[in-house]
């Protein structure tokens, strides 16, 4: 029987400066592409996160009036660790993130501050490789993100923000989601894994309550099996890799 051919990821755009990750949850992007970002940093992009929410429906032992103060810090160190300074937060509930309106207008509303050209955010499908379920914030943030790409452009969407001094921006070019299973890109992990550890693992009150591994064993395990793992289609290359829409 003829061995299915493997269909090679190809090289993510390098012609941008700035990109806005938008995500529901702190840890969405360590678990997802913080390696990437740490590579296109240290190439002197500028990279700003948002997320929907603070996270804190995130640790059963932990009441969310504790817990959301508690994953913004570790979220904006983890941040740092990868070498991005902007970190904001749009205050939707964790655990019931609503897609509609009124995520998207705050979606657009981030993208016209921040006038990136490159926008990135997490799977936004009902599974990941239809073996998991996916998340309902996880859904509706990155269909939200995929939309507000567009309504970011259109002063006739949300005309309440240019009254707010927003003016449309017109200037993504590409979205790009991680963790999908449709991958079509990917960026070389290899300069930004170790830093992508050391920047998950700032997730550490989460970290220790999701699982009774060692923390860094666990973090390391799991980002660089996948790094390994993708790395059959780029050429043997540990990757990272992104499903990417132009527009």
């Amino acid at each position: 029987m003829t061995e299915p051919t493997i269909i090679q990821l190809q090289p993510m755009p390098e012609d941008w400066q700035r990109a806005l990750a938008v995500v529901a949850h702190p840890d969405d992007l360590e678990y997802g592409c913080s390696a990437a970002i740490a590579a296109w940093t240290d190439a002197g992009r500028a990279v700003a996160y948002v997320l929907a929410s603070r996270g804190e429906a995130g640790i059963d032992t932990l009441e969310p009036a504790k817990c959301g103060p508690l994953r913004e810090q570790e979220q904006r160190a983890s941040a740092a660790v990868v070498g991005v300074s902007a970190v904001e937060f749009l205050d939707h509930r964790d655990g019931v993130i609503e897609y509609g309106t009124a995520l998207r207008r705050d979606i657009a509303a981030a993208i016209r501050r921040h006038r990136p050209e490159l926008v990135i955010t997490l799977n936004h499908r009902d599974t990941w490789g239809g073996t998991a379920w996916n998340t309902p914030d996880h859904v509706a943030v990155g269909r939200a993100t995929l939309d507000a790409a567009g309504d970011a452009g259109n002063r006739w969407i949300f005309p309440e923000l240019v009254e707010q001094g927003l003016e449309p921006w017109n200037g993504v070019r590409w979205v790009a989601v991680a963790g999908s299973s449709s991958p079509t890109h990917a960026v070389d992990a290899t300069p930004g894994l170790e830093r992508a550890v050391h920047s998950l693992l700032e997730h550490r009150a989460y970290i220790e309550a999701l699982t009774d591994e060692d923390p860094e064993t666990y973090v390391r395990g799991f980002l660089t099996g996948v790094a390994e793992q993708t790395a059959e289609r780029f050429g043997g290359t540990p990757a990272v890799a992104f499903e990417l829409f132009s527009r």
